[in-house]
């Protein structure tokens, strides 16, 4: 049954049906049917340094149905675009593994699969994001929800009225599909976000009623945060014009999910106008701090081979190359030879990370930009 479509969804569908009307033209005109889909490698992703955040180059690859080596991942495309348009008709909504098993099945008079496994299915819909123009969200599919937030704001989610200051310990879980169509913002008295990398760290926090203390928001992605954390946080930054404060380890992989929050992702360039926050803040944890906060030796976790290499690779990503402080930052990082976890903190004191250093470094503006 197909159903009311706000403005978003009718856009997205017209957006689809153009893409099957021309290659229906191409097809009536006798002519091979193609899609150029932009290219989402390295070599096509650049960082604009005017709006500060990476974002896609205009390079394409033609996908053809008449080239042999083509032809089943032009078939996956179209077999993607029906099936957001069909879930968009219908006003509902399915993960990306749910609609794998939709388009998959045994093509008529053959042996041959539409899609051997997920691995296959995932990328296409990745380019048709990029075709489309629309975030996933926006093709209605969702990916596993982690995340969580609690603190002073009231949402409209889906009709049902969330006050997540009264979400308890457990919080309120940030749906994968956190568009204006499913989360309302009602009320909001909350004066920034507090961005932390891991649960075990956002227990602290809580327990300890940090956003009750300082008015503010507590988020944290299960590590590097998915796609409804970041537009969530791109949401509240943007909307409700709410500081970012980021708590995260000081390793590669902390300053990496640092970035990813920033600047975006390397790998999906084409959401950054969407999801990056060129304003977020490293509020810690810092190299420095195994001194400042005189930490000891057995909080210490060496570096390996790998975070070496990485912690080079960030050090040159061009939105950290020319700032000093990030450089310095990373440089003691190799000097000192081991990383740590915001974790660490504990051993000065259950709460100490909470009642001292967080405090601290707000009040100071003690962070890395």
């Amino acid at each position: 049954m197909k159903t009311k479509l706000n403005a978003n969804d009718a856009q997205t569908l017209k957006r689809l049906r153009e893409l099957a009307d021309d290659v229906t033209a191409a097809a009536m005109k006798r002519r091979d049917p193609s899609i150029d889909v932009p290219a989402r490698s390295l070599s096509n992703v650049k960082y604009n340094k005017s709006k500060r955040f990476i974002e896609m180059g205009k390079n394409t690859n033609r996908r053809q149905l008449f080239n042999l080596s083509q032809a089943k991942s032009f078939m996956q495309t179209m077999l993607v675009a029906s099936g957001s348009s069909q879930l968009i008709e219908q006003g509902k909504t399915t993960s990306i593994r749910g609609l794998y098993y939709m388009l998959k099945h045994t093509i008529e008079g053959t042996k041959e699969e539409t899609f051997e496994d997920q691995d296959e299915s995932d990328p296409i819909i990745e380019d048709m994001e990029v075709l489309s123009g629309s975030l996933r969200e926006e093709l209605h599919l969702y990916a596993k929800q982690a995340g969580v937030m609690i603190g002073n704001i009231v949402l409209i989610d889906s009709g049902d009225e969330i006050d997540c200051s009264r979400m308890g310990s457990g919080g309120y879980g940030v749906p994968s599909i956190a568009e204006p169509e499913v989360i309302e913002f009602k009320k909001c008295t909350a004066k920034f976000i507090l961005h932390v990398e891991k649960d075990t760290v956002w227990k602290r926090f809580n327990e300890d009623k940090f956003w009750q203390k300082h008015n503010c928001i507590l988020t944290h992605g299960g590590g590097q945060p998915p796609r409804g954390v970041r537009r969530m946080l791109y949401r509240l930054h943007n909307e409700l014009k709410l500081p970012v404060y980021c708590l995260l380890d000081n390793d590669p992989w902390g300053y990496y999910i640092y970035s990813v929050i920033k600047q975006g992702s390397i790998n999906l360039a084409y959401e950054s106008q969407r999801m990056a926050i060129p304003d977020a803040k490293f509020l810690g944890l810092r190299s420095m701090d195994f001194k400042r906060c005189e930490l000891s030796d057995s909080v210490k976790i060496s570096l390996n081979d790998t975070d070496r290499k990485r912690a080079h690779q960030i050090a040159n990503y061009p939105w950290f190359a020319h700032k000093k402080e990030w450089q310095k930052e990373i440089k003691l990082l190799l000097e000192n030879g081991f990383k740590m976890e915001v974790e660490s903190l504990i051993s000065k004191d259950i709460s100490y990370v909470t009642e001292q250093y967080t405090p601290a470094r707000l009040k100071e503006k003690d962070w890395l930009d």
